[in-house]
């Protein structure tokens, strides 16, 4: 049986904390989509094509060493509408403690309610990653501080251009 999971997340930027959910994830399934929510409200430090661009560049060897098929999609509606329009059966969810747990169980209560086919998967997080939050990179990188511990160095190094920019 063909398993598609599909992994929702804003990427901005992509942290090693999400490296530790795709790897987990790639044990999950055959088919796995990175889906990078795009919200108009919001203003991220990386835009969608370079996000996507990050994701296939890292995560694209994980998913290839371990026999999966990886796509990586941007989305602007209902996480759940984007996974079952791409034929997902599996909502891949990361967990990094009890807080999350509290908010992810809601999430997955109103999802299955909307679309019962699709099966939310709650991954803990490694103890290494428990800690890392995009929002947490985005401000350390942004008063200058060194991420390197937080995120691949390629992201480091991009990080680093961009605020160099500003």
């Amino acid at each position: 049986m063909s398993h598609t999971a599909f992994y929702a997340g804003s990427f901005d930027p992509v942290t090693n904390g999400h490296v530790d959910m795709i790897e987990a994830a790639c044990r999950l399934c055959d088919r796995l989509i990175l889906a990078i929510g795009i919200h108009p409200g919001k203003t991220p430090i990386f835009t969608a094509d370079e996000r996507a661009e990050l994701l296939r560049e890292i995560c694209g060897p994980i998913a290839s060493a371990s026999g999966v098929m990886l796509e990586v999609v941007t989305f602007d509606d209902l996480t759940i509408d984007a996974a079952r329009r791409l034929g997902a059966t599996i909502l891949v969810r990361g967990l990094r403690d009890g807080t999350d747990l509290d908010y992810e169980m809601q999430l997955a209560g109103m999802n299955h309610t909307m679309v019962p086919e699709l099966q939310t998967v709650f991954l803990p997080a490694t103890p290494p990653a428990r800690h890392i939050t995009a929002t947490l990179v985005r401000q350390v990188a942004s008063m200058g501080g060194d991420v390197s511990a937080f995120v691949p160095p390629i992201v480091r190094d991009r990080l680093k251009a961009k605020f160099a920019e500003r």
